[in-house]
């Protein structure tokens, strides 16, 4: 279960074990937050076809600001065949505008060509896992401090 918010509307450290569907309760508290579930849920579901199994999410999706504009985060990829993922998901031009449009957010992966991870993505306080289980019926979310 994921615990309370903090004062500052975070998440505190640590790991916090939840079902997706309790993710979504959680976070899906207002008719804007629940469409941009929707969002992530369909990249997320592209991202699971084509081998991905950890999501990280970060931003004010996470934290108590009852209207974010969006969700960022990055998955991992591990065991992802590129071939299989929507080529949005690969697209940065732009700001990553084509992602925003059809996935209502922002997903990057979290290693570059290089192998560099990416671990700048969080903002203190608000890195969070999901770590995918197909069905999709189990998650947790993970948050440390910086």
């Amino acid at each position: 279960m994921t615990p309370a918010f903090n004062p500052d509307g975070n998440l505190p450290p640590g790991v916090h074990w939840t079902t997706w569907q309790e993710f979504v309760e959680r976070f899906g508290t207002t008719p804007h937050r629940q469409q941009l579930l929707k969002g992530l849920k369909s990249a997320i579901d592209l991202l699971s076809k084509a081998g991905c199994q950890v999501i990280y999410i970060d931003g004010s999706f996470v934290t108590s600001k009852e209207n974010p504009n969006d969700y960022d985060g990055c998955w991992d990829v591990t065991g992802v065949d590129p071939y299989l993922l929507d080529p949005i998901l690969l697209n940065f031009d732009n700001d990553q505008t084509a992602q925003k449009i059809k996935y209502l957010g922002e997903l990057f992966p979290a290693e570059t060509l290089e192998g560099r991870v990416l671990s700048s993505i969080g903002t203190k306080n608000r890195v969070k896992e999901i770590k995918l289980n197909f069905p999709l019926e189990a998650a947790h979310v993970y948050t440390k401090s910086k």
